[in-house]
Parts: structure tokens; sequence; C-alpha cells
């Protein structure tokens, strides 16, 4: 990773970032050499029918263009590779891992967000995303960016399989979300923003507690899926969350002058991730006899080689993003004016804490024996 010596004030970061959201990637990324992103289309037969997804920013198509919220990103330069250069929403310059994996399945080109007010029927029945950037699973963390709370995320789907049913019937809607495949990306957010960049729940919690804490409402989240009827579910670890470019600003050592991973933030998603597969087996073994398959997706390890092995990945840069400086940009501080790389498939960031849409794509390869299992269940 490359070094700098002309780093932004650490303190005034810290105040522009209680108004910049940290939503931060959770996805898996595997070793190899860094691929077309051409569109996939399913190689088996699938009873799939949709894909519903919650979390944050990594799997929030759009939603948050309608709330109040400044956390969007329906701007230029977001979306410069979409298509038709469309600023959807999406916090990188073109598609998500979930885009990817729904067109993998044969399902449908795009995740749209359920917010959309233009959604028809057949865009329900196909699979949503209730995702919002900004979001945690500690209630304190969507409130700090006044974003939609998994809690809510959860009331969405209910209201969702409301409006399924006006559509199909209530057995058909019942049988519809049942094989339906789920996917959850989410909790980074509680950390980097939530737990180190501000004071309140370091005064309550220490990084242990705060972790089973989280693993709590995590929990009893997958319960509530449980209850809507999901029954194929896939929950994201957390990354390498001291390696993002954002992070490591905030934590430059003037003395040495260089840029390096901060790991006491790693340590924590180490952490974190080793209670949350325990608990997933634990549920896993309580509700087989429901049918339900739970999912643990691996992202430290793979992001983290990917961060440290950027050349192996046809990578040129993985220290800061493609927008601005890479090293602070990220939503409206990334805007129309800010200047931005030349080809931004030469870096793993596109801003200082979001992939660009060629990492999405390894993602979703990274991702495909797991999405293999999910599909075919």
């Amino acid at each position: 990773m490359s070094s700098s010596t002309h780093q932004p004030s650490p303190s005034l970061l810290r105040y522009q970032l209680l108004y910049c959201f940290l939503a931060v990637l959770t996805l898996p990324v595997s070793g190899g050499r860094r691929s077309s992103e051409q569109q996939h289309s399913g190689v088996f037969n699938t009873s799939t029918t949709a894909i519903l997804v919650f979390g944050d920013s990594t799997v929030d198509p759009g939603n948050n263009n309608f709330i109040p919220t400044v956390f969007r990103s329906n701007f230029p330069p977001y979306g410069r590779d979409f298509l038709n250069h469309e600023p959807t929403g999406r916090f990188t310059n073109g598609r998500l891992a979930t885009d990817y994996i729904a067109s993998y399945a044969g399902i449908k080109d795009l995740i749209p967000p359920y917010l959309d007010p233009n959604l028809e029927m057949k865009d329900l029945l196909t699979g949503v995303s209730f995702a919002s950037a900004g979001s945690g699973f500690d209630p304190l963390t969507p409130a700090i960016s006044n974003v939609i709370p998994l809690r809510k995320q959860l009331d969405y789907l209910k209201e969702y399989k409301k409006r399924v049913e006006s559509g199909i019937g209530k057995d058909r809607a019942e049988a519809h979300i049942k094989k339906a495949a789920f996917v959850v990306s989410a909790g980074t957010n509680d950390f980097v923003l939530n737990y180190f960049l501000l004071p309140f729940r370091r005064q309550i919690y220490s990084v242990s507690s705060y972790q089973r804490f989280v693993i709590q409402l995590l929990m009893d989240f997958l319960q509530g899926l449980w209850e809507e009827g999901g029954r194929r579910i896939a929950v994201v670890g957390l990354p390498p969350i001291g390696c993002l470019p954002i992070v490591i600003t905030l934590n430059f050592d003037k003395t040495t002058l260089t840029r390096g991973c901060v790991d006491s933030y790693s340590a924590a998603a180490r952490g974190f991730n080793q209670i949350l597969k325990k608990e997933l087996k634990s549920m896993q073994s309580k509700l087989a006899k429901d049918n339900v398959k739970l999912y643990y997706v691996d992202s430290y390890g793979p992001l983290a080689d990917m961060i440290h092995n950027f050349h192996n990945y046809g990578f040129e840069e993985a220290g800061s993003g493609c927008c601005g400086s890479g090293y602070v940009e990220a939503s409206f501080l990334c805007n129309p004016k800010t200047y931005t790389c030349p080809d931004a498939s030469k870096y793993v960031f596109w801003d200082s804490i979001h992939p660009t849409q060629t990492t999405y794509h390894n993602i979703f390869l990274a991702g495909r024996p797991i999405v293999d299992a999910m599909l075919k269940n």
C-alpha cells in the first residue's frame, strides 16, 4: 500500500465523518486475477423465486434516495460506469455484487431498491433490496445518519409480503417467500462509525461486550427473517475494517509518515466473526427441522488478501480510492466537482470506503460457491 505525507487533519476528519457516512464493504473477495465484468447467467436450474437483500451501502441500490438523509450517492461521479452512466444511488461506479448474483441466477439483471415508487409486481416478485447506506444492527447506528434501521427493513419485508399477496394470493406468496434467497450484509458501520469514531458506545461497552451486543441484535434479526418465512439466508461477516482507506487516514502515523492497516480495528472484526460463526451454527441446529439453511460468508481473509496483494488481481492501487484523494471522500464529499481517476478498474476502492464495480465483480466470483449452494438448495 502506498505511503503519503500529505494527510488531512485527523481532528478535521473526525468532524467531517460525523456527517459523512461510513458504510463499508462486507462482502468476500478471493485471490486470483481480475476478471472481465461480463454478465453471467445461471448454469443450473434453480427453484429460487427472488433475492431479498438487507443491510447497508454494500447492498443498497438506492433506497436512501427516497428518505431525508444526506447519505446518498445518486449524483455523479457515482454510476460513472453504470448503464447509461446513471448514478442510481449505488455507492460505486457501477454494479453491486448482489446485481451480479441476480443476473447469474437468471432472475433479473439488477436488484432494485424497495422504496422505488415505480416498482411493478414483476419487480417485487423477483426480488428487491431493503438495504440502507449507513445502517447497522445497533439502533444507534442508523439514528446517527437518519437512515433505515434493520428493524425497519424487517417491517418493510412484512409490507412487501402483503403487496405480493395482493398480486398472487396468500398461499402462493408464502411459498414464494420460502423459496427466496436472503442476503444480509451489515455490521461494519456499528464498529467503524458507532463504536470507534463516536464515544457513546465506548463509554458503556468494551470491544468484546460490544461484539456480543451486536451479535445478539443480528441473531434477533435473523429470527425475524425466519418468522417471516426466510429459509435460505446468507450472512456476511465483517471484513478487515482497519484496512479501509478512511480508517487508515483517521489513524495516520505522523511519526513514520506511512499508511498501513489499523490492527485494533481489524482485530475487533476477527473476534466478531468467530462469535458469529458459532451463533449461526447453533441457530442452524435449532432450526434444521424447519428446513432452514444459514450460510456464513467469510469476508475477512479474502479481502485482506486482495488489499495486500492487489497486483495479483490486476489492480494498481488498494490504499486509496478512485474519487478525489481517495483518503477521505465518500457520499457528498465525492461529487461532480471531485476529480476521479481515469480508469476505476485499476482501483480496489471507488471512494475512501466502497469498492469499484470491478471489485464487486470479484466479490461475486468469490462468493459463487455459496450462491450455488443457496440457489440449488
